[in-house]
């Protein structure tokens, strides 16, 4: 993890760790305790666009779906923090044995998650 100095850097670099393990573990139980009640999260699919959430529990129930799939993982590639920002690079394995790479953009305020943009190569 490439982390720039500062206590907001520090801060953002520990809500990813925690985040980033909900996914490397197949756990979303912290979810909630990372996700701010008006957070806005824009997907991957439907292609080109994705499509847009807003709110807690839109956002648990995307990411919670997407952590538990059986027989997936993420490879984290990259991940960089700038005081409130996050960039993260990641390579997602399907069950089928295919695999997409892409990147999470992700801004924390006050220590949750309050904005999270996901791209994928095509």
């Amino acid at each position: 993890m490439n982390i720039l100095a500062g206590d907001q850097s520090s801060q953002t670099a520990e809500i990813m760790r925690r985040f980033n393990d909900v996914f490397q573990l197949h756990d979303p139980s912290a979810l909630p305790g990372l996700i701010a009640e008006d957070c806005v999260i824009e997907n991957t699919t439907p292609a080109p666009d994705g499509a847009r959430h807003v709110g807690r529990q839109a956002y648990v129930g995307l990411w919670s779906a997407i952590a538990t799939q059986p027989d997936t993982r993420f490879d984290l590639e990259e991940t960089f923090i700038a005081g409130e920002r996050a960039t993260v690079r990641w390579r997602y394995f399907m069950a089928d044995g295919n695999s997409v790479r892409g990147v999470n953009l992700m801004r924390v305020e006050h220590g949750l998650i309050v904005e999270a943009m996901g791209y994928v190569k095509g």
